[in-house]
């Protein structure tokens, strides 16, 4: 089972040669999920070797069009590849008004039914649950309604051992339940105990997303502990005036939201197109959580210790 995000744009509103605007793709034990869908997202997916059809969830986390500019074409290129599988949309309201006036008007019927879940950035909540992981949103805070997302691995199954049930008498249908951390008695009144056949479960993992949003620690809460943050990181401290007009944060601010919840490791994305480097963006973020990391675009991370 793997838990990893590719980064299909890292740039903000004006996309360049080298950033798209803002998209990523997080496979989470099998759970295929799209955040944000700026423009050019679906060129994005092709060119990273992404499975079109596997993505069942997306994320919109609010409606500045380089967050989901790109979402319209994205559906529209399913249906003409057979896709017959319904999606899932989780996004400001007014979302499913204009994807479907879209569709609507460009004669885009499509050959799959797609389910919207409002989410309005004003409260958190869990949108999304299965037996393996959990979807949690969060509000941020911008210049519109904007959605924060948390996806975790819920408390995985201990191990079994096999060197131990070899010769034990077990029957097959008393391993789940050792698995799920339960003794044992037989029919004989014969006890098994968990521990002696069974390792504790591997670790589980989160990975916290935090779109466009000024410095705010109110969202601490909401992504303390998570294994990885991703914070946007529009400008550098020289700009922070500029960060602060426009409901966005620095790459430094990033970093204080990563100390404050004591995160393992911190991406930085969405960065401005008026820099031609990234140099003080990672220079000014590692002088306060050294374990950090700016994102380009293609670029695949493990979410894990």
């Amino acid at each position: 089972m793997s838990f990893e995000v590719t980064i299909l744009g890292s740039g903000a509103a004006v996309p360049t040669l080298r950033r798209n605007p803002t998209s990523q793709y997080v496979v989470c034990n099998d759970r295929h999920i799209l955040i944000d869908c700026g423009e050019g997202t679906q060129m994005q997916i092709r060119k990273f070797g992404i499975k079109f059809q596997r993505i069942n969830h997306i994320l919109i986390s609010h409606l500045h069009g380089d967050h989901f500019f790109g979402l319209v074409g994205l559906l529209s290129t399913m249906h003409l590849m057979g896709r017959d599988k319904g999606v899932t949309i989780y996004g400001p309201h007014e979302l499913e008004l204009i994807v479907r006036t879209q569709l609507e008007v460009g004669g885009g019927k499509l050959n799959f039914d797609l389910v919207f879940v409002a989410i309005n950035g004003d409260e958190s909540k869990l949108i999304f649950e299965d037996n393996l992981i959990e979807i949690h949103t969060f509000p941020l805070k911008h210049r519109v309604p904007t959605n924060g997302f948390l996806i975790k691995e819920k408390l995985k199954e201990r191990q079994l051992l096999s060197d131990a049930i070899k010769g034990a008498g077990l029957k097959l249908e008393y391993l789940p339940r050792l698995k799920k951390g339960e003794d044992v008695v037989d029919e004989n009144g014969n006890l098994f105990s968990f521990d002696e056949f069974t390792a504790p479960p591997k670790p589980s993992y989160s990975y916290a997303y935090c779109s466009d949003t000024t410095y705010w620690e109110t969202i601490i809460p909401h992504i303390e502990n998570a294994t990885v943050l991703y914070h946007e990181a529009t400008f550098i401290e020289k700009d922070k005036e500029r960060a602060k007009a426009t409901f966005h944060s620095t790459a430094s601010q990033a970093a204080k939201i990563a100390v404050k919840a004591n995160v393992y490791k911190l991406l930085l994305g969405h960065l401005s197109a008026r820099y031609d480097s990234t140099e003080i963006h990672l220079s000014e973020a590692k002088v306060i959580f050294n374990n950090s990391i700016v994102v380009e675009d293609g670029e695949k991370y493990i979410i894990s210790r």
